[in-house]
């Protein structure tokens, strides 16, 4: 996704009505509920949940919906809910990676499949596509107002162990290895920078082109379907002219 559309679409989901932030909070919750089933409920011996709560606090998830989420996540009455991938193409080959987690995996392999097949893409098998992409930890920082000084920055960000920086209109982009994502966050937030998101990410190595209003119209209506579904979490593709 190029940078101008990422920024966009943090904006996208920060400005969502209550109802709609609602639903990122209860699919943030599923995830946080999988971690802690996979790794226990202290963050500290736990990255997976420590980065998911990093992810929910950047999109104003309250400290107690997430103390509570993790609290209910470690009874013994718990949904019991599965991360699972699928991998499939949209429109003219867009490589799209759907992160779903589900209490019911039929129900969310009938959906998402549907999903695929009405508009112009097709599911495949796992790994049909993955390769195209790598996990990377990504924190952003707005800078609408060019208030931010990008040199102290950037050297604050690769100080803190930061593999890459780059400022795009209206935010800088950070990226790290996975592991490292929660210490250059907290470090940033340390030194008075706000973040407006920050969590891992899987990033495309190559990226994709729609010209037609055909395909461009059947991809957006894709994402859109795909994150509209209780049962997914992210969606991931390599569309470069994505404008959500």
């Amino acid at each position: 996704m190029s940078g101008h559309s990422k920024w966009n679409n943090i904006k996208h989901k920060k400005e969502k009505t209550d109802a709609q932030r609602g639903k990122i909070f209860t699919k943030i919750g599923k995830e946080m509920a999988v971690a802690v089933k996979a790794g226990g409920p202290d963050p500290t011996s736990n990255s997976k949940l420590r980065d998911l709560i990093q992810k929910a606090k950047s999109l104003n998830v309250p400290n107690d919906n997430i103390d509570r989420v993790i609290k209910k996540a470690s009874g013994s009455d718990s949904v019991d809910y599965e991360e699972i991938y699928y991998e499939g193409y949209g429109p003219s080959g867009v490589a799209v990676i759907v992160k779903a987690t589900t209490d019911n995996r039929n129900r969310t392999a009938g959906n998402v499949r549907h999903y695929f097949d009405k508009f112009g893409g097709n599911l495949g098998m796992l790994g049909c596509v993955g390769y195209m992409f790598s996990d990377c930890g990504t924190i952003v920082i707005e800078n609408e107002d060019g208030d931010v000084d990008e040199d102290a920055l950037m050297e604050a960000a690769l100080e803190a162990g930061a593999s890459d920086f780059a400022a795009e209109e209206g935010f800088c982009e950070i990226k790290t290895e996975p592991a490292d994502l929660y210490t250059v966050a907290e470090a940033l937030k340390a030194a008075g920078y706000t973040i407006a998101s920050s969590e891992v990410e899987k990033v495309p190595s190559t990226y994709v082109t729609l010209t037609g209003e055909d395909e461009i119209k059947k991809m957006n209506l894709l994402i859109e379907h795909l994150e509209d579904d209780d049962d997914v979490a992210e969606v991931y593709h390599n569309w470069e002219n994505c404008d959500e």
